[in-house]
């Protein structure tokens, strides 16, 4: 009876391709294969990575010729199962989680170092970890790590779900300085379309709203958004910005990105098929990389049969437009919608500032904290609005060379409280007008040195 090959034999076996169909090489013939081989992406089994070196290739070449194919099948280790740890040090490691399962492997590591067990530094996480598994003591058992429940699910209508992610691009020249792009993409749940994605010189609040504005505008609006937990995607702004498009923000839980696989398949997707393609030519700069990725997502990611759906992203999406969210009221108004709300205190000469520039408002506000609104793509600042929402008036470019010639209005403006105060010196002529009353009936108001 013919045995199985292992898997990981037919994935290496597939690697080598003419390599292994190819008895006779010429000479340098091998060496511009194993070349050709290392410089394409695999999707390897149980790795994060896509490329393979060419002493890899090589190593597998010479052992297919010389074994076949099982020679190909990985090998266990000889040491499989032992700790190279000093017995004691693996007793007290062993002690010290029975003790306290929820102790992490840099909490067991520090321990030991504090009570001298181990040198400080000496003892890796790694070896630790393979200490505790082999003990079944890996993960923390009872209630202290219960078993979370996952199901497979899929969204009744395109647009009722979108899931937002980052992802970390090659680098571009941004500035005139090579700097890493981060790509941010929003997909649909129920069709795996992509709404937006671009490269963005960061992962700020600020890309992302810029990515979701431009998805709305191509798809139309969300019901429900479903982020990361990171800092970028709790900033209020875009809080606000879902509040007020009626978008309800769900947060993953840290650290399971099994919570979002659709959208990490395709970050896998891109990495595979899209980076991998891409030349010096389309690195010259984001709006390049951009354009390439624009193409690419509509001419052929789109296009393209999904095994899950049965048929295209664009085909599924298309079948549910009549059950989406239009923009409806917000369609007029969408900008203004994202604008921020900036929090400035109005100084003395009736300013306020925004990255370093100063905007003049109205002068009645001096001394009083306002909302600068502004829009945060185009950076530019359009009006001034109270802390409660209401229109308090425009917001202009300080013109220093044209207030050298306007004419002062001399009326104090109101403090915080909307009471006007007094003029200077208005208190001495008050005091001085009550005495003078006073004293032509013999009472003078201000004591003596006789009193």
């Amino acid at each position: 009876m013919p045995h199985t090959v292992h898997p990981i034999a037919l994935f290496r076996l597939s690697v080598l391709g003419p390599l292994s169909s190819q008895l006779d090489l010429p000479h340098g013939e091998r060496s511009r294969l194993i070349k050709e081989l290392a410089s394409r992406p695999y999707e390897i089994p149980g790795s994060r990575r896509c490329y393979l070196s060419e002493k890899t290739i090589e190593a597998w070449y010479y052992a297919w010729k010389h074994g076949g194919v099982d020679a190909l099948a990985p090998r266990e280790r000889c040491d499989k199962g032992q700790s190279k740890l000093d017995p004691d040090v693996q007793e007290r490691i062993l002690q010290a989680k029975r003790e306290n399962p929820k102790r992490s492997l840099d909490e067991l590591c520090r321990l030991l170092e504090a009570q001298g067990v181990v040198a400080k530094g000496t003892l890796k996480r790694g070896a630790v970890h393979r200490l505790l598994k082999r003990h079944g003591l890996s993960r923390p058992t009872g209630t202290s790590s219960p078993l979370v429940e996952r199901r497979s699910f899929e969204a009744e209508h395109a647009g009722d779900i979108w899931y937002g992610d980052v992802m970390h691009g090659p680098k571009v020249p941004i500035n005139g300085q090579l700097r890493k792009a981060y790509l941010v993409s929003l997909m649909d749940d129920a069709s795996r379309l992509i709404t937006h994605s671009a490269f963005c010189p960061g992962e700020t609040a600020l890309d992302i709203e810029g990515v979701l504005k431009q998805a709305i505008l191509k798809r139309s609006l969300p019901r429900k958004l479903v982020i990361d937990n990171g800092p970028a995607y709790r900033a209020a702004t875009l809080q606000s910005v879902c509040a007020r498009l009626s978008i309800q923000l769900v947060y993953c839980r840290a650290y399971e990105p099994e919570s979002k696989g659709k959208i990490e398949r395709w970050h896998r997707l891109v990495r595979n098929q899209f980076l991998s393609e891409l030349t010096h030519q389309h690195l010259r700069s984001l709006d390049t990389l951009n354009t390439c990725l624009w193409a690419w997502v509509e001419q052929v990611y789109h296009q393209r049969v999904h095994s899950t759906l049965a048929c295209t992203p664009l085909h599924r999406w298309q079948q549910d437009l009549e059950t989406m969210r239009s923009l409806g009221p917000f369609a007029s108004d969408l900008d203004a919608l994202l604008y921020h709300r900036e929090k400035r205190r109005v100084r003395k000469d009736g300013t306020v500032s925004f990255e370093g520039r100063f905007f003049e408002v109205p002068y009645s506000l001096v001394g009083r904290s306002v909302a600068l609104v502004v829009d945060p793509q185009a950076g530019e600042v359009h009006r001034v609005e109270s802390l409660e929402g209401e229109p308090l008036g425009a917001a202009t470019p300080l013109d220093r060379l044209s207030n050298s010639e306007r004419r002062r209005c001399r009326s104090t403006p109101p403090d915080e409280e909307g009471q006007t105060p007094p003029a200077p010196g208005a208190d001495k002529r008050h005091f001085n007008a009550i005495d003078h009353a006073c004293q032509q009936h013999g009472k003078p108001l201000l004591p003596t040195d006789e009193d």
